[in-house]
């Protein structure tokens, strides 16, 4: 919880500077930031615990969880190596992710954005809130989406299949579950920049697959952290390296 409430709060300098440049009339439908802002911070950190304790109870008898993290907390040195061995894979994979985000949306969807009249590059915020920011994705988004989101829903399949394991169709059923939720889930900070058309929401649903399946994929072979790694190396990418080469 810990780290939930470092990534919620390191994130609120990225929400004010989006909120600031948003349209008069959305800004104005909204409550006042002191009142906003505590909901927010209260609704993340209730629904990081809820998703926290679920993965943590079920993630055991699917054959996922944090082992890794529980290992740190309980000081076993054995992990350090272990961790060792998925750092730089983890890493590599979550930029090739932010590369692979960032072309597509240079080379596929920012030309028929641009041609639609409707852009984003004038609304990111600056590279430094940017990497604040990464850490909300890092840790509380895994948090929610895998450890609690995709663990249920493996359990849940393992209970209808009736199967000892969790079978790889069933696995991969909760990976693409989970990463079109990822996806949906930004469309309402989408909607209040941006006209819902079939063109935004695919581009929030591909581009955010992209990555909650990678991720996802990561947590099934590697492990929690391994996912983290990897969420926290896209956002670099994706929040601070590619608006400073923009810039």
């Amino acid at each position: 919880m810990a780290g939930a409430l470092v990534g919620v709060v390191g994130i609120l300098p990225y929400v004010l500077t989006l909120l600031e440049r948003l349209p008069p009339s959305v800004a104005d439908s909204l409550p006042p930031l002191w009142v906003l802002l505590p909901i927010q911070l209260a609704q993340s950190l209730v629904l990081v615990g809820l998703a926290t304790a679920l993965g943590l109870w079920l993630g055991p008898k699917v054959g996922l969880g944090a082992p890794e993290i529980y290992d740190l907390v309980r000081g076993d040195r054995e992990v350090r190596s272990r961790l060792r061995t998925l750092l730089l894979p983890s890493v590599l994979l979550g930029v090739l992710v932010g590369v692979t985000i960032v072309l597509l949306d240079l080379w596929v969807f920012g030309p028929r954005l641009a041609a639609s009249g409707s852009s984003l590059s004038t609304l990111q915020p600056p590279a430094w809130q940017g990497l604040l920011a990464s850490a909300y994705g890092a840790i509380v988004e895994e948090l929610l989406l895998r450890l609690g989101l995709m663990t249920l829903l493996v359990w849940v399949g393992v209970r209808l299949t009736r199967s000892e394991v969790a079978r790889p169709v069933v696995v991969w059923f909760a990976i693409v579950t989970a990463a079109l939720i990822f996806g949906a889930g930004h469309l309402p900070t989408t909607a209040t920049l941006l006209p819902l058309t079939p063109l935004v929401i695919a581009r929030a649903l591909l581009l955010n697959g992209v990555g909650g399946i990678v991720f996802g994929w990561l947590y099934w072979k590697r492990g929690l952290l391994a996912a983290m790694l990897a969420h926290f190396s896209a956002d670099i990418v994706l929040h601070v390296v590619a608006p400073a080469l923009a810039r």
